[in-house]
């Protein structure tokens, strides 16, 4: 059975589907800890409520020290037995020396059909481009942002008079169907890609 670490920073949407899904008998894995950088993530609440234990490593505290933050970090997720980590709405970047000693155990989804738009504001981006479609991609978590093997997408269109906000509402939609599925493949050990 695959222990999977949860990051968030925000509500923890993503985190929720996950552990609901985790939940399902037969499942390969379980969620034993949801870590956050944010004391005030509302994630965390949702995770207490649903029996799974929290912790929180907040990066304020280590100024300019983004080796501090990231050795607690580890040291949380070590203590929790954590063997997979899914970053689910985990607003830090993080180095490559973290990244390396979770080489192919680490999962990110990123709202935009990678490799369009990788970093931030991706559905005004692909609106301003005139793209017939958005959408979301799961992939393993590399050195480079958002530049990891992908492991799954969905594929949103994007109509007439879209905003980045009503596009965002129907990615997440797709968000919330496609990481649970993606992670249920990687804990079995399968990395084919899952493209809808």
């Amino acid at each position: 059975m695959r222990q999977v670490a949860l990051l968030i920073s925000g509500g923890g949407s993503n985190m929720v589907k996950l552990a609901q899904s985790m939940a399902e008998p037969g499942h390969p894995a379980r969620p034993c800890l949801v870590l956050s950088n944010n004391p005030a993530a509302g994630g965390l609440a949702r995770a207490a409520e649903m029996g799974i234990p929290t912790a929180v490593v907040n990066h304020r505290d280590f100024p300019k020290d983004r080796e501090g933050f990231e050795g607690e970090l580890q040291a949380k997720l070590e203590a929790s037995g954590a063997d997979l980590i899914c970053l689910a709405g985990f607003m830090r970047i993080l180095t490559a020396g973290f990244t390396a000693q979770w080489a192919g155990r680490m999962l990110n989804i990123h709202p935009s059909l990678l490799p369009k738009y990788p970093g931030l504001n991706t559905h005004q981006r692909a609106i301003d481009a005139g793209d017939a479609w958005a959408g979301c991609t799961v992939h393993e978590v590399t050195a480079d942002l958002d530049a990891g093997p992908a492991l799954g997408q969905a594929r949103v269109p994007i109509e007439q008079g879209d905003t980045a906000d009503t596009l965002a509402a129907r990615v997440l939609v797709q968000e919330h169907i496609l990481y649970p599925r993606v992670l249920h493949r990687f804990a079995s050990g399968n990395r084919t890609p899952l493209n809808d």
